[in-house]
Parts: structure tokens; sequence; C-alpha cells
């Protein structure tokens, strides 16, 4: 059974925890004493009935404001497939929390009050979507049961949002009217939308093809731990454990291993102590090459004859999420994979607009959520790929060196 991992994004007051909550109740994926809870504390702020949101929203001070402040994770499943939810803020200050839920996800649900259509923050998560180069994009028009179930307040959002999705080049974008409060075409068919011919939200979620999204063209292998157990019995046991981001390796293979740009041929290929013929992404394997040669920790190990880009002067975007101030010649370490290596900024060349992705004049000190393009600098060569061409090598964090707190995520030019 595979994995679909989707973040929810909307304005404040959007209704994202209460359209998971809706997904969870409706898919009979809440525990009876968690209902119970949930129950007890709706009834403890005099309310009627029950307030789904609070199954997502876990903080007390979300709880207290009715807001969402961080990134809440939820797991459910179906007969059909596992389901990871990220319900992001909507507040224009926790964008940062914005981009780390967003960005392993296969799928993103923007949030649209039917009441106020496309709205800034519409255009920010849209833009961060499009930045993060997210798969598949649904539009969920909710609280449809407020203005009528209309039709025409219905396909006028449309309109609009299919502006925006053309100018960001968003792809796979699917529209469904929805009411989360409801439940109308969460799980099932709504007949309050007899004009609506398409399907409800979680026969979407089950049925969505992310397969497809997993690259098997590029082979990228980084390695995460060096295996050498040099006992009597496994004295010339060396091999390379990591995960395959991307690509397919057989045995046999002509391989390189960056950035030291040695070549070899792969030896063997295994999976849980067996030896298998070949191995393709996202699985975890131990890979052993036919020569010994040197090789560590965050080398990655590629196809010889599809070659990533090695550098030490890297163009990045760079969603800022510290809050002490990004400046030119400031230190940081920078992450790609398994791949750390100490780097400084060298310049910062223009401030992305995620309203209207216009590029500002460079900014002396960038701030919290600021999004901007820069050129670092490492102290050794990292091998890496384009994020709009290849997003599991092409993105990287920046982490503070004496606090070790990520301030920075990454998306390589």
């Amino acid at each position: 059974m595979d994995i679909l991992r989707f973040i929810t994004a909307g304005s404040v007051d959007d209704g994202k925890s209460t359209l998971i909550g809706r997904l969870l109740y409706d898919s009979k994926s809440i525990m009876i004493d968690q209902l119970e809870a949930i129950e007890r504390q709706t009834k403890n702020r005099g309310e009627g009935d029950i307030d789904l949101a609070l199954l997502t929203d876990g903080l007390r001070a979300e709880r207290e404001q009715g807001i969402t402040i961080d990134v809440a994770y939820k797991y459910f499943s179906t007969p059909r497939r596992k389901f990871i939810i990220a319900d992001a803020p909507g507040h224009i200050q926790y964008t940062r929390n914005m981009v780390t839920g967003a960005s392993n996800a296969d799928l993103i649900i923007i949030l649209v009050d039917a009441r106020n259509g496309v709205i800034e923050q519409t255009r920010r998560h849209s833009i961060i979507a499009s930045l993060l180069n997210i798969p598949h994009v649904v539009v969920a028009i909710n609280k449809m049961d407020i203005v009528g179930y209309s039709q025409d307040t219905y396909n006028n959002i449309v309109i609009d949002f299919a502006k925006v999705a053309a100018s960001l080049g968003l792809k796979n974008v699917t529209y469904i009217p929805i009411s989360a409060l409801d439940g109308d075409n969460i799980v099932d068919r709504s007949e309050n939308f007899s004009w609506y011919e398409g399907e409800p939200l979680l026969h979407l979620l089950e049925n969505v093809e992310v397969a497809s999204d997993v690259d098997l063209t590029h082979a990228r292998f980084p390695v995460q731990y060096v295996i050498r157990p040099q006992t009597d019995v496994l004295h010339d046991y060396r091999g390379y454990a990591g995960k395959l981001i991307s690509g397919i390796y057989r045995k046999g293979d002509k391989v390189t291993v960056l950035p030291s740009g040695v070549q070899s041929k792969i030896k063997a290929i295994e999976i849980g102590g067996k030896e298998i013929e070949e191995a393709f992404a996202p699985q975890s394997i131990v890979l052993h090459l036919e020569d010994n040669i040197d090789v560590s920790r965050g080398d990655v190990i590629v196809a010889s004859n599809d070659l990533p880009k090695v550098a030490q002067e890297l163009d990045i975007l760079i969603c800022w999420m510290g809050n002490k101030p990004l400046a030119a010649g400031n230190r940081y370490l920078l992450q790609i994979n398994s791949r750390l290596v100490k780097s400084i900024v060298k310049e910062i060349h223009y401030k992305l607009n995620v309203n209207s992705l216009e590029q500002e004049p460079s900014p002396e000190l960038v701030s919290l959520n600021d999004i901007v393009k820069a050129t670092i600098k490492t102290a050794s060569p990292v091998a890496y790929d384009v994020y709009t061409d290849l997003r599991v090598n092409g993105g990287a964090i920046l982490i503070d060196e004496t606090s070790n707190v990520t301030v920075g995520a990454c998306m390589i030019q």
C-alpha cells in the first residue's frame, strides 16, 4: 500500500483544520477515546456540534485563538492508501511553517473561502506550491453551504484561480466544491452539488497517481553510512548504505562517485541482507563497488552517463526561517541530503515579492519569511541538480553553526 503525503493551505478561517477533521471523522479514522475528548472540549466551550478542528489544532494557543500556528501532522488510512497530512498555518507570519510542511508533499490542497474568492494568501500559497514544485494541486472551494451551493460562485473562483495557475505554471490542478463543516463532497458525493460532475475529495486522494512522480531516469544515491564490519567472517565487506532517491541501479552499471569523480562498477546490491539484480527509487539499499575506493558519508554515487552538476558556488532561492536576519557575508552549514558543508553567503541578488512574483531590489538584511535569490559559496564541491528538474537532489537547508537551528529552506537554481 503506497503513501500520499499532502498539505492543506489557505487563509485564516478558511476551514483547513475542519476539513482534516472531517476527513478523519467521515473515514472513521478517529479513536473512540479521541472522539470523546473532542466532544467534551466542544461542550466545555458551549458549542453545539462537535468541533472537528480540535483534532488538528493541538497547541493550547491554537485552541484558545481558533487558529493554526504550527504544522500539525496527522496519519490515517483507507483500504486503498495510507495518508500523511500536514495542516499548514494560514497566517502570513507562519509562512516558514508552511514551507517546512510542503517540502515533501506529493499534493497540496489550497482552500478558498467561497465568500471571499481568490485573495492574497491564496496567491501566496500558490506561489510557494509553484516554487516547491509540488506535483498535484487541488483547489477546494469551501463554505459553499453559506453561498447556497451557487454554481456561479464556484465557476467565478475557478476562472480567477486558473489565471493564477497559468501564470505560475502549476500542473495537474483539480477543483472541488465542498463544505467541510457539513461534510459535502468530502468522502461521498453531495446531493447539494447536482451540477458538479467530478469526484469527492477522498476519492481523488485515494486515486491520484503518485508513483509516476518518482524520477526513475536520473540515478542518484547519496551515501548515508559506510559499512565495514572487519570481522573474520566479513573481513573484506565494504558496503555503502543509503536511500536511492531517484533512478534505477543494476548490477554491473558504471557509476561515478561525486564530488571526487572516481569511477567504478556496481559489484552487488543488497536489500535486507539479500542480493538483488536491480534497485529503484525510493528503496533503501546497500551498494558494493568493484574497486576499493574512498567513499564517505555525503558522497553521491551516480550513473556515469548521467552526471549532476558539481560546484562550489550555488545560486539558490532561500525561504528565510531564522529569527536573526540573513545578510551577505554570513556563514552557515549547507546540507543537501547527507552532505553537510560549511558555506558563506556571497551575494543577495533580489527579494521575491510573493504576491506578484516581482523581483524587488536586494535588501541589506533578509527578515523572517522573506524569499530571496542568493549566491552561496561552499567550502568543498557539492553535487546537485536544479530543483525544478529533480527536487530530491535540488533542495537543501541552511543551518546556524552555533545553535544548529535550521534557518533557511533552499531551492537550487
